[in-house]
């Protein structure tokens, strides 16, 4: 029998939720730079270990093969001390990783607004498989979907009028506020 022992609120992960290029992995490298944690990006991961890109691997092996190494990976550090992990945009759709992250880890959500997105939308589209032949009412139907599975969060963050740097130091300076009003 495996006793999982619950981390402080200082101890716990956090992980980084949010539609395709809102600036997931570039915020969670501030963060885990700024408060001298590993970074884990999921999709990295992943890349790692299957060595090709995730176009490739949905291509290739196919999103459900994705999907389950995707949880894999997440279940195992979303219950790490110290780490700041990102997420793939799809991640969360999973119900055992939005339960998963939400009671071993703080989980922050970096929302954005349609229109906000739809101006990185030109330099998303190459490396992201579920954009590939879709039309910008898909895309759109798809952003409003996931946003649903987003709101379950611990805190959320609209990332419109900040750049990462204020967006890191804005999640900073809340979670010492929760550090010190919970220890």
């Amino acid at each position: 029998m495996v006793i999982e022992q619950e981390l402080s609120i200082r101890e716990k992960s956090i992980v980084f939720i949010g539609f395709m290029g809102v600036g997931k992995t570039t915020v969670a490298k501030l963060v885990a730079k700024k408060l001298y944690r590993d970074f884990i990006d999921i999709d990295q991961e992943i890349e790692k270990e299957f060595q090709m890109p995730i176009t490739q691997i949905f291509d290739q092996l196919g999103e459900k093969k994705f999907r389950e190494k995707e949880r894999k990976y997440v279940l195992h550090y979303c219950k790490q001390p110290l780490k700041v992990i990102s997420l793939g945009g799809g991640a969360f759709m999973q119900e055992e990783i939005r339960e998963a992250c939400l009671k071993h880890s703080i989980v922050f959500y970096l929302d954005i607004s349609w229109e906000s997105w739809k101006e990185r939308l030109h330099m998303l589209v190459d490396s992201r498989p579920v954009l590939q032949n879709k039309s910008i009412q898909d895309i759109h139907s798809l952003f409003n979907e996931r946003k649903t599975f987003y709101e379950e969060h611990n805190s959320r963050l609209l990332t419109d009028d900040y750049n990462p740097e204020e967006v890191a130091d804005y999640i900073i300076d809340s979670l010492k506020l929760a550090w010190e009003l919970y220890d």
